[in-house]
This record gives structure tokens, C-alpha cells and sequence, in this order.
């Protein structure tokens, strides 16, 4: 039973249906009761207007029906009720017995009204009115003609209740799926959408609810607005987890083939030393191969482990660092380092009085302006001038060199990222970590780094929060 009406058309239908049935009965009961207090009351009018008096043969003014009593002070009662005779002789009075005339005797003389049961014959409403001799006179009207109505009144009710509710449950049901003919259409598009396959790959996300439904008026609208924000949301996650992917599978291969260069010298030189046990001179040469190029990959190795920490969100040291002090060791190194370079240091004037601190790793924040200072000493020409401007919020390096290829700037940042296409084997920062080092260092701590580059204006410029 639970289940037949579980859909949303069914409930609202039934919600219609019972509503209906629920209003026409209480109209019903209203008009039953507001027409039964009118035809009691115009009954009790004709009651008061009957004729008082007369005989058993009765009088003028009798009608069909009427029931009419004598009680004498001593307790003799006539009780008489008239019936229809014939066409010579309309009406006739017969004398009830004293069942009847016992109850009639109960009647209060107060000059209302009341309901008597009569044996036999059925309820009357009834008046009692004193005479001069201390007696009673009785008239009354039968309630047969006002429960007769208000049988057929309630039968007409019925009637109309169960037609109201027949029709307005048509009604009801045909309205109801045209209403929600709208949210079908978004659930189809739902639909739609749980058949496609998400699990992995490139996934092309189009389902759309249509404009017509995305009316933020409606509440139809409103659902299949958010369900279009729901799936755009979706498809620009989904987008990301492929790019990821592919990021991870293009980082997977670039870190392979850069590990695969040196493990191959290494495996080289091994096999030339072992060939030539006796040639001193090849021994010594095929080992300092191998640590040299050992040292190559523990330090790619360490820049792959620190980036895999940096991403995890492992959190660095949080001590003042003053930025003067470290630039000015960087760029002393540098001189050490590229002598063919210009390093200048730019520190504003009140650096000197008041230190330029911001919160941080003071060695991860060596290592940045490290690797920034090697990446213009390795990628410009001897005679290039390469100026560090400090800042409180952080600091620039410019350089007037060749700068960046063009295709090159938009994806500086990422791992493995050279200006040249082919793998040739370099120093550590020329496998194209150094700036995606300086990106993940500084986005740990919650700063920037932004490039811009032409030929002659190159700016790496890091933005820490102070």
C-alpha cells in the first residue's frame, strides 16, 4: 500500500482527493445542520399559527397531519390526530390511545415547542398551551416532512461528494502529471548523466537541463538549475582529475626517463670496471662516474621526495626569517657561483633600521631564491644583469636576458617543464624541477609566484604573506 503511493502525482493526488472529500463533507454538514435549525423553525411557526380548540370534529385551519389533545384537570385526555379521508370528506380526526396520550401529558405549558414521540405514529413538535378550566390544549405537527428533506438533502450531498471528489481527482491527476511534466525532464537528464562512464578517462560531460527548465522562479526551476550547477561542477572536477592524471602520468615518465639516463651511466661505467679489473685508471674514472652521477639522482630524488611532501600538505616551520639577510646570502653565492653575471641586490632604505621578516621555513625560503637565482645564472648569457629587489611582502628577481620562449611562460611552473623539447641530461635544476620547486615551496606558505617574461625584461616575482 506504501508503495502505490510513493510516487510524488499519487501522493499530491490523494493529498487532492482526500481534500476534496474532507470540504464536501464539512459543506454537507454545514448545510445539513443550517437547513435542519430552518425547517424546525418553520415548523414551530406553523405550530404557533395551528387552531386552538374545538371538538372532535375539530374546526377551520386543520391540516393533514396535525395532531391535537385535550387534557382535562382531573387527567381525562382526548388525544386525536387527522388523517385524509376522501374527496366529499377531506379530512378526518382519530382518537389515539393512551400511550399517546400519556406522553403528550409531559409536554411542558410554557408555549414553546417540543419533540414528542408519539406510539405508533411517530415525532411531533408540539405545543402546550393552559385552558380557563385548568386544563391543557395540545397541538402539533409531524417531523416527517422536515426529516424528508433532510434525508434527500443528504442524499443529494452524498452525491455531490462523491462526484466532486470522482471529478476533481480526474482533474487532479491530469493537472498534477502536467505539473510535473517539467521535473521528468530533469530527472531524465539525471538519468543520462548516472549512465555515462565516470570511473576514468576523459569524460565528455554535455548533459544539460534545458533553458526552459532552469527558471529559478519556479521551483522546477530551481531544481534543475542547481542540478546544471551540480553537473557543471562535476565536469569541471571531472576535467581536473584527467588533467591530474595526465599530470601524474606525464610526471611518472619524465621521472623515469630522467632516473633511467643516470642508472644507465652508472651501469655503463660499472660494466667497464669490472671488464678491466687491472686498469687502475679506468677503475678510478668509472667510479667517479657513478658517484657523480649517483649525486645526480639523490638530488633529483630529494626534489621529487620534497615536492611529493609539499603536495601531501605536510606543514613547514613557522619562525621569522629575515628576506635582507637571506637575498644577501643568495646573491653573495651567486657571485661565487656565475661570476660572469652582474648581481645586484636592490634593498630599500629602511630595511637597514627595521628587517624585512615574513613567517616561514628559512631553508625552504633559501632554497627558492636559490633556485631562482640559478635558473637566470643557467638561462642567460655572461654580462646579464640580474637584480633582486626586496620587498616586505617578498622579493623579485629581473633579469635583462634572452628570457622565456613564448610557449614556455605559461607552463614554467610545471614539473619537468624546459625550454627545450629533447631529454638531454643536465644538472639537477636542468630536468625542470627548480621552478616548480619555488611554486610549491612558496604556495606552502601561503604566497605567490608569478611570471613575466620578453626578450629583455624577465621578472620571477614571489609574494609572502608577512
Amino acid at each position: 500500500m506504501r508503495r502505490a503511493f510513493a510516487s510524488l502525482t499519487s501522493r499530491l493526488v490523494l493529498t487532492t482527493v482526500l481534500l476534496i472529500l474532507v470540504v464536501s463533507v464539512l459543506l454537507g454538514a454545514a448545510t445539513t445542520v443550517a437547513m435542519s435549525r430552518y425547517l424546525n423553525d418553520r415548523l414551530d411557526e406553523q405550530v404557533h399559527q395551528l387552531p386552538i380548540g374545538g371538538g372532535p370534529t375539530g374546526g377551520p385551519g386543520m391540516e393533514v397531519g396535525m395532531v391535537r389533545a385535550l387534557i382535562s384537570d382531573d387527567g381525562t385526555a382526548e388525544v386525536y390526530v387527522v388523517e385524509p379521508r376522501s374527496a366529499e370528506e377531506p379530512i378526518r380526526q382519530v382518537r389515539l390511545d393512551d400511550a399517546a396520550a400519556d406522553e403528550l401529558a409531559q409536554v411542558p405549558t410554557d408555549r414553546e415547542t417540543h419533540t414528542v414521540s408519539l406510539p405508533g405514529i411517530g415525532d411531533f413538535r408540539v405545543q402546550a398551551i393552559p385552558t380557563p378550566d385548568g386544563g391543557t390544549y395540545l397541538v402539533g405537527l409531524p417531523e416527517d416532512s422536515v426529516s424528508s428533506v433532510l434525508e434527500r438533502l443528504v442524499s443529494l450531498e452524498l452525491l455531490f461528494a462523491v462526484i466532486a471528489t470522482a471529478l476533481g481527482g480526474g482533474v487532479a491527476l491530469v493537472v498534477v502529471r502536467r505539473q510535473l511534466r517539467p521535473l521528468r525532464e530533469v530527472a531524465e537528464t539525471a538519468h543520462a548523466v548516472a549512465e555515462l562512464p565516470l570511473a576514468s578517462g576523459e569524460i565528455d560531460l554535455t548533459e544539460r537541463v534545458p533553458d526552459h527548465l532552469t527558471d529559478e522562479r519556479t521551483e522546477v526551476g530551481q531544481v534543475g538549475a542547481a542540478l546544471n550547477a551540480l553537473l557543471a561542477h562535476v565536469e569541471t572536477s571531472l576535467d581536473a582529475r584527467h588533467r591530474s592524471e595526465q599530470q601524474v602520468r606525464q610526471f611518472v615518465a619524465d621521472a623515469s626517463h630522467e632516473l633511467r639516463s643516470p642508472l644507465a651511466t652508472i651501469a655503463g661505467y660499472t660494466e667497464l670496471a669490472r671488464r678491466r679489473p687491472d686498469d687502475a685508471a679506468a677503475t678510478a674514472t668509472a667510479l667517479d662516474k657513478v658517484e657523480e652521477e649517483s649525486g645526480r639522482m639523490t638530488s633529483l630524488v630529494e626534489d621529487l621526495l620534497l615536492l611529493a611532501r609539499l603536495d601531501s600538505g605536510r606543514p613547514l616551520a613557522q619562525e621569522p626569517v629575515d628576506l635582507t639577510r637571506l637575498l644577501l646570502e643568495a646573491v653573495s653565492d651567486a657571485r661565487v657561483v656565475a661570476p660572469g653575471h652582474h648581481w645586484r641586490l636592490d634593498v630599500p632604505d629602511d630595511a637597514v633600521d627595521t628587517p624585512y621578516e615574513v613567517v616561514g621555513d628559512d631553508l625552504r625560503l633559501h632554497q627558492v631564491a636559490t633556485n631562482l637565482l640559478s635558473n637566470a645564472a643557467r638561462h642567460t648569457p655572461a654580462g646579464t644583469t640580474v637584480t633582486v629587489r626586496v620587498r616586505r611582502d617578498g622579493f623579485a628577481v629581473h633579469d635583462d636576458g634572452p628570457g622565456f620562449p613564448p610557449e614556455l611562460v605559461d607552463h614554467a611552473f610545471e614539473r619537468f617543464a624546459r625550454g627545450d623539447t629533447a631529454r638531454t641530461r643536465g644538472s639537477q635544476v636542468g630536468v625542470g624541477l627548480g621552478l616548480s620547486l619555488v611554486e610549491a615551496i612558496v604556495a606552502a606558505h601561503g604566497g605567490t609566484v608569478t611570471l613575466q617574461s620578453v626578450p629583455g625584461d624577465t621578472t620571477l616575482d614571489v609574494t609572502l604573506p608577512r
